[in-house]
């Protein structure tokens, strides 16, 4: 196994152990090819959940550019669902991981399709 397929078997166990869903593990891989190489960049693969700045760049960035929804309340809404489910104590939360959990709460998996 490469290391993008040991860190997509990190993303599962996160989604199953702390998120209690069972991994679409295709979807994930797709989800997981298009951060792209800020999976490898130890700063770049983890959303700050604290930091409101960040949650407006996996707003604008993610949700309205690459998954095509429109902005609006909502939006912030779902990314603050996926923080709680996350667990907000939780130190590590994987892009990845947080994008997928957007891209099953919207259904837009068609956008990895």
């Amino acid at each position: 196994m490469g290391r993008r397929d040991d860190l997509i078997a990190k993303y599962a166990d996160d989604l199953r152990d702390k998120c209690g869903m069972a991994p679409d593990m295709e979807l994930l891989t797709k989800v997981t090819i298009g951060c792209g190489p800020a999976i490898y960049d130890a700063d770049a693969s983890t959303v700050a959940a604290g930091q409101d700045q960040e949650l407006e760049t996996v707003k604008d960035n993610f949700l309205v550019k690459k998954l095509g929804l429109s902005d609006g309340p909502q939006l912030m809404d779902a990314i603050n669902q996926v923080i709680d489910t996350y667990g907000r104590s939780e130190r590590n939360k994987y892009r990845a991981v947080v994008y997928y959990m957007l891209t099953k709460h919207f259904g837009k998996e068609s956008v990895y399709g």
